[in-house]
């Protein structure tokens, strides 16, 4: 798969998703897609049991089964089942993506994420604010402008040393053209040179997404989906 087609990819997850802004080189069909405003709130929505059960499968059992879970609701997330690893386990929607990205509104895309406790504290914040403003009703333009506004008064805390999270679901749906992808983790950091991490070098694994919104994102894409199944060739 070509560079900017895994940029895309993981841009739609982290939701981070999550993310980064845009990413050019997105593929034809994207172009045509038909998600150019919000959807009805309950597009969005899952079976609350439902939305617990494929938040777990961000993560290894060993991890997810004593995560804090938590669950959309009509005004944000909310806490649906209690932790005491200090993990937080979710599934991201569409308008984590970057403001350019296609898919941005779209109701169908899924992403289990599974944060460690340095990513609760310092990245789930963007999370929960991103979220709580675009059911407000904020415009896609609004809530990006309204981040930044928080970040330059320091309302919404740097990425912290460690900061990471996990997302081997292979029942997410992080785009219409590649459904959940191939599992991997991604770092969160302050704004930090690529080549310091030997991102992008010919043989390295792993992936940079020089920042916007005062981070930096590494992504690592690993052989082995959260249930401990390999992932298959074409996943690679």
């Amino acid at each position: 798969m070509k560079r900017n087609g895994l940029g895309r990819i993981a841009l739609r997850s982290f939701a981070v998703f999550v993310l980064v802004g845009a990413v050019s080189g997105a593929r034809a069909e994207d172009a045509k897609t038909p998600y150019t405003k919000m959807a009805t709130v309950d597009q969005y929505m899952m079976e609350r049991e439902a939305e617990i059960a494929l938040a777990r499968t961000a993560a290894p059992e060993s991890i997810s089964q004593d995560s804090e879970i938590m669950v959309l609701g009509r005004h944000g997330y909310e806490t649906a089942v209690k932790g005491k690893n200090g993990f937080v386990c979710m599934v991201e929607r569409s308008w984590m993506a970057g403001t350019d990205d296609p898919n941005f509104w779209n109701p169908k895309l899924r992403g289990p994420i599974c944060l460690n406790p340095a990513s609760v504290r310092s990245y789930l914040p963007r999370t929960i604010k991103k979220t709580e403003l675009i059911l407000a009703t904020k415009s896609k333009a609004q809530m990006f402008a309204d981040i930044k506004v928080a970040l330059d008064k320091k309302e919404l805390p740097s990425p912290e040393p460690g900061a990471m999270c996990y997302m081997l679901s292979k029942q997410g749906y992080l785009s219409d053209s590649d459904g959940h992808w191939r599992p991997h983790l991604m770092f969160f950091t302050p704004l930090t040179d690529p080549a310091a991490w030997g991102a992008g070098l010919p043989g390295s694994p792993v992936i940079a997404f020089p920042g916007t919104e005062g981070m930096t994102i590494f992504l690592v894409p690993v052989g082995k989906w959260s249930d401990g199944t390999a992932a298959s060739a074409g996943e690679h």
